[in-house]
Formats: structure tokens, C-alpha cells, sequence
């Protein structure tokens, strides 16, 4: 009870806040954060919001057609816009900003739609996010975009239980970063790449494990496989399976991660700790 009760006036302060809002355009991956804002917008203003889902390579067949389901479902305007980003070298080039890059494309590409509408543009960061490596929100900031849940003040557990109060069929949905955030910082970002990254993924789904991770390394050669730490266990059944599907996306070499599954974990490469485990 004391959790449906924190939740509920959480989503409170989080309606007042949209609401203060004539229109707003919301940055919509499909993921738990901005769908929530996209629901409770649409909610709280109607026909004054819209969800706006960038595509590029670097989004994941699956997350398109999971952002396009949710917004159907749940009755809220959505469209799509082709962003930029691999047109940037900066982009390509794959330092530790890279997320700065794609963001402001995104932004760029959205900031017409609001100008039109008279709309803010708002993202999905949640109090949790504002702890790790996010270049991206230095972008957002940059471009006066607005945040919702960090006003309203949720982190990653809030959104999950305001949106299961809803219910939003993202509140347990796991969380996954773009396909970019796959490539080792210093190799190149291409859509090849990102696509035989996608289809290795797919592929290791498929033989059972549907929370999964394919890192490449050494421009691509090298794919390092992360599971959760329940299912590395279960690998060696299917070993052969896993390798020869991650070589028949056009890896050369495949290695598991004992260490298991953690979000943002090319972060090590920039001498920053990765994330906790989820």
C-alpha cells in the first residue's frame, strides 16, 4: 500500500508538472522513461502531445516496432523523423561523447516541429540518470529541453512502479540502450556494424536468453557476449550454437563475459565504472 500510495502521488506531481505545459514533443525510444512521459502527456494534454521517435541505424528493429505498439495502444500521437547522426564525423568517430552527438541530432531534428507547434521538447531522464555518463544531456540542457521525471523527481524504481500504477506494458520492460552504445569507444560506428550487431542479438535471443548483450571490439571482430549472471550457466549447452550464430553475423571471434550483464559497461574504457547490474 505505502508503495501504490508514493506512486500515485508521484504521478500527481508528474501530471502538474506536463500540465504546466502548453504542448510538448516527447524524444520517444520506447523505452520505460519516455513512455511514461509520452502517457502521462498525452493524458494530462491530449491532443497537445506528441511522442517523436528518431530512426537511424542505431535503433533496433524491435524498439521501433515496440515504440509503434505502445503508442497505438495506448492512444498517443506518434511520429517518426530520420535523424542525422551518422552524417556527423563526430558521430563515427566514437569518443566518449559520442551520445552528445546523437542527442543533438535528435534535438536538431525535432527542434522544426516545435517551432511550428510552439511544443517543448521533453526527454526522459530520471534522477538516476543524472549519476552516469550521459553526454546527452549536456545536449538536451544546451538545447533547452525540458525534464519531467527529474522535476517531478523519479528515478529509475519510481517510473517503474508509476507506470506498473498505469498500467504501462513498459513498466517491466528491460532496459536497452541504442544499438551505438554496443561499439568499443575509439572504434568507428557504422550502420554495418550496428546491424550485425543487431542480428547477433537476435540470434542469441533466440536460443533462450532474452536479456543479452553483443559488445564489439577490435573494429568489429570481436563480439563480447553479456548474460545475466543466472544464465551463464546455461551456455555451455548451447555453445556452439552461440558462436556459430554470432559468426554468421559477421564476427570473427566470440568471447562470453563472466562478469555478466551490466548496463553501460563500455564505460570502462573511459576509466569510469559501469553501471550496476539491471
Amino acid at each position: 500500500m505505502e508503495t501504490t500510495t508514493r506512486a500515485a502521488a508521484l504521478l500527481t506531481v508528474l501530471e502538474n508538472r506536463l500540465r504546466s505545459e502548453c504542448r510538448v514533443l516527447v524524444a520517444f525510444s520506447g523505452g520505460a522513461d519516455s513512455a511514461l512521459v509520452a502517457a502521462v502527456a498525452t493524458k494530462v494534454l491530449g491532443a497537445g502531445a506528441v511522442a517523436v521517435t528518431a530512426v537511424s541505424a542505431s535503433l533496433p528493429a524491435a524498439e521501433r516496432a515496440a515504440a509503434r505498439e505502445f503508442a497505438r495502444v495506448n492512444r498517443i500521437a506518434h511520429v517518426e523523423v530520420a535523424t542525422d547522426e551518422f552524417e556527423r564525423p563526430e558521430y563515427v568517430t566514437n569518443d566518449g561523447d559520442r551520445c552528445y552527438h546523437c542527442k543533438t541530432a535528435l534535438l536538431d531534428a525535432l527542434a522544426p516541429l516545435a517551432a511550428l507547434s510552439g511544443a517543448a521538447i521533453a526527454v526522459g531522464t530520471n534522477l538516476d540518470d543524472l549519476g552516469d555518463h550521459r553526454p546527452g544531456q549536456r545536449a538536451a540542457a544546451e538545447r533547452g529541453a525540458i525534464t519531467p521525471l527529474v522535476d517531478a523527481g523519479l528515478g529509475k524504481d519510481d517510473v517503474r512502479e508509476v507506470s506498473a500504477l498505469l498500467g504501462l506494458a513498459t513498466a517491466a520492460k528491460p532496459a536497452s540502450a541504442c544499438l551505438s552504445s554496443r561499439v568499443a569507444y575509439g572504434d568507428s560506428v557504422t550502420p554495418e556494424l550496428l546491424g550485425r550487431i543487431e542480428r547477433g542479438e537476435e540470434a542469441v535471443r533466440a536460443l533462450g536468453f532474452p536479456v543479452c548483450r553483443v559488445r564489439a571490439h577490435a573494429e568489429g571482430t570481436v563480439a563480447r557476449l553479456e548474460l545475466p549472471g543466472e544464465d551463464i550457466g546455461r551456455v555451455d549447452g548451447v555453445r556452439r550454437e552461440i558462436d556459430s550464430a554470432l559468426r554468421a553475423a559477421g564476427f570473427q571471434f566470440c568471447a562470453l563475459d563472466l562478469q555478466g550483464f551490466r548496463s553501460g559497461r563500455m564505460n570502462v574504457l573511459l576509466g569510469m565504472p559501469s553501471a550496476t547490474s539491471r
